[in-house]
């Protein structure tokens, strides 16, 4: 494992400096925020301590938010990306830079206080001549941590598509790539403990006796921190993309990756069109489609039965011969359209442990009905909500399980191969498919849609750029079921990069 690591960030070491950078960048914005807003709180709630209970208790309880929860919340208030992210940290950032802000202030000795009073020192002149000065080695403890927290808790930002080394940790999760998902979170850590111990080293350096000496380092740190988050925020600002960049979004699938890497290469080869693909977009469809609606993406890979059940809300079991319906409703409800179809359907199927198959002789979905209180069912979280998911599946076929488990995409096979659960959803195209000690039960009451997979545009960018066009046709019917599960199996088992499976398909179809 040490040496597929190394190998990794030999070899991707590019892929994995630019994800520190953006880690790095998105951790230090909401931290320099969290310290001004903060330590402004801090300071206002230790001058007037009658409103230190109700404030400290509501930053407490935003603190006991679950991180998914709260980037849930965010979501349809600031989309999905960088922006979200950076809120949702500086919310869990606040605490410790409040509390300390309040701890070091209150614990300043009272009869220094009155000393300077009684020489005439003004109530502002004590603060920032007296109490910060004393209070700032409390401070920056409390910085120390927050800083090192943030940093870590970064790492989730990937989940509503925003940067950072959380990218490397899904990606490696999602690929069934251990070596990525181990070397994201080393650095992770790794980034933890430098910034740690830099700040460790200047909190020792501001445990001196003399107040000048800190009235001074407090002018320098507070003007280097409001100094580089406007430098972040101008980098941000200043590195968003030009107006001629496409931006596409993938689901948290192996095939997803693949086929964002094939649009990527296809379209900055034949156009003059740049790519930004947002890789693995916790929620899928959930969290994409509202991002379409607003503008932050152009473009992304989707399957017709999700768009006719999740997105345009029909009940109706959705089939090939209602394309036509499926397109006029996304051309009239949101100026989307279906192009590209490639010509694979990633239908779901419900597969069952062999073993349980094999000593219950289970074939049909049906046969499920006899055992399933004896049975767990294990899901990706959006499987639980879809309109064709869990609890539709259950009343079509009378099925009552023991229990749930809700799993990320890319830990369904293990888990099933693990014995941790009995009962899983699957996808036909699935690499992991071939390999896995399942059986597929037939879908006898002919539950499932078809999901023929194609790629969703918003009308207002294909009319902007119509050599588009000539991309999407060269797309159709490009793949079968069975080249695409090779691909992921490619993938998922073999090791390959999805960029690399994408190249070599181009270049075998000599579209490249």
């Amino acid at each position: 494992m040490i040496q597929d690591i190394l190998t990794l960030l030999t070899e991707r070491s590019a892929f994995f400096i630019n994800l520190c950078i953006q880690h790095i960048t998105i951790s230090m914005i909401a931290i320099c925020i969290a310290i001004i807003i903060g330590g402004c709180i801090g300071i206002f709630v230790s001058e007037y301590s009658k409103t230190s209970k109700p404030v400290l208790g509501i930053i407490n309880f935003l603190y006991t938010i679950p991180s998914i929860s709260m980037l849930g919340f965010l979501i349809p208030l600031s989309g999905i990306g960088n922006t979200t992210a950076i809120i949702a940290l500086t919310l869990y950032a606040l605490l410790p830079m409040v509390r300390n802000t309040y701890t070091g202030i209150r614990n300043v000795d009272e009869n220094i206080i009155e000393a300077s009073r009684g020489m005439g020192s003004t109530d502002f002149q004590i603060l920032t001549k007296i109490k910060l000065p004393l209070a700032l080695p409390v401070i920056m403890s409390g910085i120390r941590n927050m800083v090192t927290m943030t940093i870590a808790l970064a790492g989730i930002a990937s989940f509503i598509g925003a940067g950072g080394l959380g990218v490397a940790i899904y990606r490696g999760i999602t690929t069934n790539n251990a070596a990525m998902t181990i070397t994201g979170s080393l650095l992770i850590a790794l980034l933890a403990l430098v910034f740690d111990a830099v700040l460790g080293f200047i909190e020792k350096s501001l445990q001196v006796k003399h107040i000048r000496r800190n009235q001074q380092k407090i002018t320098i740190i507070s003007g280097s921190i409001a100094g580089l988050a406007f430098l972040l925020a101008a980098f941000m600002f200043f590195s968003k993309p030009a107006d001629n960049t496409l931006h596409i979004a993938t689901k948290p699938m192996t095939e997803q990756y693949i086929l964002g890497e094939m649009l990527e290469i296809l379209i900055e080869e034949k156009t003059d069109l740049n790519v930004e693909i947002t890789q693995g977009v916790g929620g899928g469809t959930s969290n994409i489609q509202p991002a379409m609606e607003s503008g932050e993406f152009d473009l992304y890979p989707e399957y017709t039965g999700t768009g006719w059940n999740m997105v345009l809300k029909q009940s109706k079991l959705y089939t090939e011969d209602m394309f036509d319906q499926l397109q006029s409703g996304y051309q009239d409800q949101y100026q989307m359209e279906w192009v590209g179809m490639y010509g694979f359907a990633n239908s779901y199927a419900l597969a069952v442990r062999k073993s349980i198959a094999d000593q219950y002789h289970l074939e049909d979905i049906s046969d499920l009905q006899a055992i399933a209180d004896q049975l767990i069912f294990g899901a990706e979280y959006d499987f639980f909500e879809r309109e064709d998911g869990y609890d539709p599946l259950c009343a079509a076929y009378n099925l009552h399980f023991k229990s749930t488990v809700d799993l990320d995409i890319g830990l369904k096979y293990q888990a099933i191969n693990e014995g941790k659960i009995d009962v899983m959803p699957i996808f036909t195209t699935d690499g992991q498919y071939s390999i896995a000690d399942i059986t597929v039960l037939n879908d006898n009451f002919n539950f499932y849609p078809s999901y023929q997979c194609g790629n969703v545009i918003r009308s207002e960018v294909l009319q902007q750029h119509p050599e588009l066009n000539e991309i999407f046709k060269q797309l159709e019917q490009i793949l079968t079921d069975k080249e695409m599960a090779e691909m992921n199996y490619e993938v998922e088992t073999m090791g390959a990069e999805p960029r690399d499976i994408a190249m070599k398909f181009l270049r075998q179809k000599g579209l490249i």
